[in-house]
């Protein structure tokens, strides 16, 4: 699947929006100033040469309609969003939007209660863990990561303590 530009992921919120439609009418749902027919034609039918619409004769117009989902493209997009932004890790994306939109503790346990009413109502299962075991997971995560902090700073002493103990290479003046 192909990324939209800025222009073709307007026009196809409004065909997702609208199911099927004539240029006229994805015209008429553009906020003013309203582009040109002729612009949102040329997009449907760039849209249409990528695969993600196609249209059939009713008359004498055109009525297009999406060949690609919104579901469809917004998983994309988002996994194109984790990949390139984040390294694949949907943690550091959660704790990332967390941050920026100043969520706390209530607000991520709400997203967890309703992430797991959703997988479960799409067939999925989803296992969300007791407080103690967060707490414990959380305990254990912060305990490695003061242990290898700790190891770091132990090496880093140990060889500016070599550095300085090492005699001076008279070669090296």
């Amino acid at each position: 699947m192909k990324r939209l530009t800025k222009a073709e992921e307007q026009v196809m919120q409004i065909l997702w929006q609208l199911e099927e439609a004539i240029v006229k009418d994805v015209v008429s749902r553009f906020k003013k100033p309203r582009p040109a027919y002729t612009t949102v034609a040329t997009v449907l039918s760039v849209l249409e040469k990528k695969g993600f619409v196609a249209r059939k004769k009713v008359g004498n117009v055109n009525l297009y309609f999406p060949e690609i989902s919104k579901k469809d493209y917004t998983g994309f997009q988002f996994k194109s969003l984790l990949n390139n932004y984040f390294n694949g890790s949907f943690p550091k994306m959660a704790t990332f939007f967390a941050r920026e939109n100043n969520l706390d503790i209530d607000d991520l346990e709400e997203i967890m209660k309703k992430t797991g009413q959703e997988l479960e109502n799409s067939g999925n299962t989803f296992n969300a863990e007791s407080d103690d075991d967060r707490e414990s997971h959380a305990r254990s995560y912060n305990l490695k990561n003061h242990e290898n902090f700790e190891d770091r700073e132990n090496q880093e002493n140990s060889d500016n303590q070599m550095s300085r103990n090492r005699p001076e290479n008279p070669d090296n003046r």
